[in-house]
């Protein structure tokens, strides 16, 4: 029986598969071109066909990513202002809380790649941290910008893209902690996580009270109670 052969483009995706499995898995230094073929089923000479590099493979699947989150470009989209600023702090905090409990979905290996990238090269976090800055960093300055000329939010001293990227880094370290299926650390209030991370954050940018009543639902988060572990006189 003959070989189904692929068009081009089906290769091409057949490959990319591969290589997110295999650095996912691997990291980027522990997979080799030789491994990603021996995974999409062909020749290493086929593969340097189609990428010319272990790099090539890492920018394509990131481009691949980007070009087919239609939230991101969503997001691009929006009219910068404090109703904006909120929403994109929300949306970041739900898709890394959901990417850690979806373990088969593409932000999930996204996510493990972004790990395994700081302890090898970092190659492809630079790639990922420059597409996410490109598409999201200026709507997120804008309505920054927008919100403390609204009187909304406390300007900030610093340039306000190290807001965005200090943001991003705390969700992104919430998220790794739920990546083990035991996890190392387990925070209370579990159905209220995500509203007091994005009640925390947003503070951090400097968003006032009344803004958290007209632009964030703030319906009443349970505070824990005192426990065994914590004595009456700490």
């Amino acid at each position: 029986m003959r070989p189904i052969r692929l068009s081009s483009e089906a290769r091409r995706e057949t490959i990319l598969a591969a290589a997110k499995s295999c650095f996912a898995r691997h990291g980027f230094a522990g997979t080799t071109t030789k491994s990603v073929a021996a995974a999409a089923g062909i020749s290493e000479g086929l593969l340097f066909k189609h990428f010319a590099t272990k790099s090539a493979l890492y920018a394509a699947i990131l481009d691949e990513a980007c070009e087919a989150d239609s939230e991101l470009k969503r997001l691009q989209s929006l009219e910068p202002s404090t109703a904006t600023l909120v929403q994109l702090i929300r949306e970041m905090v739900r898709h890394f809380l959901q990417a850690a409990e979806h373990r088969d979905d593409d932000s999930f290996q996204r996510m493990k790649l972004l790990s395994s990238s700081y302890l090898e090269d970092g190659e492809f976090a630079r790639l990922l941290y420059r597409k996410i800055g490109e598409i999201v960093g200026p709507i997120f300055v804008a309505s920054l910008e927008k919100a403390v000329e609204a009187g909304d939010a406390v300007a900030s001293m610093g340039d306000p893209i190290n807001l965005f990227w200090f943001s991003h880094q705390m969700m992104h370290m919430i998220a790794l902690t739920r990546i083990p299926k035991t996890a190392p650390l387990l925070y209370s209030n579990g159905e209220d996580l995500e509203r007091q991370i994005c009640e925390f954050t947003l503070r951090g940018l400097g968003l006032k009270e009344h803004a958290f009543a007209t632009y964030l639902d703030r319906t009443p988060i349970v505070r824990p109670h005192k426990t065994h572990l914590v004595s009456e006189s700490a």
